[in-house]
């Protein structure tokens, strides 16, 4: 699909009426993007800090942070498949647990290392995220939504069947990756560090296959799928590459949980992770390069601040931000980023 293409699919989306096609195609939203110079610097600084942190906290918040790269590279996934094709699915969780087990297995049952987990997991998700996706590309809306909650619903249950392979309700307990000796590296660090180097590879693997022609495809259709019809696009082959690309995603992100908790079970796995995964994907900013990340510090600390706060008070607290950060910033909180580093630009040029 040609630039000039992509510009056509862009205009004809906006003249739709679609939420999501104005924002995404109008000139507001591009102007409220981090300027690409800053870009560069503020990852180089992210990077930097994200290196120094593990050497200056206790072991508990080093696990934190370890849980929200784990968080991000999910909904790293789940953003290509919302955010960027515009396919909803409330049963992101079932492909994490997907690539949990499909680790948790390996090691439990066969002894395997675990960088040959991390790869079969992926292949797994991916397998099963592309098979999933071909029925789904007829879906749309609520049904699909409706569809791919049923997924993460009746996972659970189909675990706890196979008990001699998944430990049924009792789930299995795993023996956590140690850190080489000549690294000098606690547990807590190394497993951070591993968890970082994966997070990274997602993240730059990812930013280059939107950037490329697939990207420009995926973006068609999100934005009018009749346009994108038109100029040549085949939506059920995307459609269904997306759904592919984003379980993978979800499986990498359930290995390296596998690895970091060294515990796997059917409860953990629940419609309720499908859904704060989406809030949270939805929080950080749909369709934004650093809405993933974003999504993944809400979706960690959110919950464990509230609950220091009162048992009762997660769920409650988790609810009224959602509905705060939507009324103050509808783009999420990547969106209130972009706009916020623009107003400062604009105030330095006035000067």
């Amino acid at each position: 699909m040609s630039e000039s293409a992509e510009a056509t699919g862009s205009a004809v989306a906006k003249e739709s009426g679609s939420p999501v096609a104005k924002e995404s195609g109008g000139r507001l939203a591009r102007r409220w993007r981090v300027p690409a110079n800053w870009r560069g610097l503020i990852i180089a600084v992210l990077l930097v800090l994200a290196c120094y942190a593990p050497f200056q906290l206790v072991p508990f918040r080093v696990f934190q942070f370890t849980m929200v790269l784990i968080y991000a590279v999910a909904l790293l996934g789940l953003n290509l498949l919302v955010g960027h094709a515009g396919q909803i699915s409330l049963g992101h969780g079932a492909f994490f647990a997907v690539g949990a087990y499909s680790a948790a297995i390996m090691l439990h049952s066969w002894d395997s290392p675990y960088p040959a987990t991390l790869p079969v997991a992926a292949a797994v998700a991916f397998t099963l995220g592309l098979g999933f996706g071909v029925p789904a590309v007829r879906l749309r809306g609520l049904y699909l939504a409706l569809v791919t909650m049923a997924i993460a619903i009746f996972l659970g249950p189909l675990l706890k069947r196979f008990e001699s392979v998944t430990g049924g309700s009792m789930g299995l307990t795993l023996a956590k990756p140690e850190p080489p000796t000549w690294t000098g590296l606690a547990e807590d660090q190394w497993l951070y560090f591993l968890t970082l180097a994966v997070a990274v590879a997602a993240f730059l693997v990812t930013r280059g296959l939107l950037r490329s022609r697939v990207g420009r495809a995926l973006h068609a259709i999100r934005d009018n799928e009749a346009a994108a019809e038109v100029m040549g696009v085949r939506l059920s082959f995307y459609k269904t590459l997306s759904f592919a690309w984003s379980a993978m995603l979800a499986g990498i992100a359930g290995c390296v949980y596998t690895w970091v908790i060294g515990y796997v079970s059917p409860d953990s796995f629940g419609v309720t992770l499908s859904i704060t995964l989406l809030a949270g994907l939805v929080v950080g900013g749909l369709g934004s390069f650093w809405g993933p990340l974003l999504g993944g510090l809400f979706v960690m600390f959110v919950p464990s601040i509230s609950q220091s706060v009162n048992d009762a008070a997660p769920g409650v607290v988790f609810g009224l931000l959602i509905i705060a950060v939507m009324y103050v910033a509808p783009t999420g909180l990547a969106g209130l980023a972009g706009r916020a580093a623009y107003s400062i630009k604009k105030t330095l040029r006035k000067e």
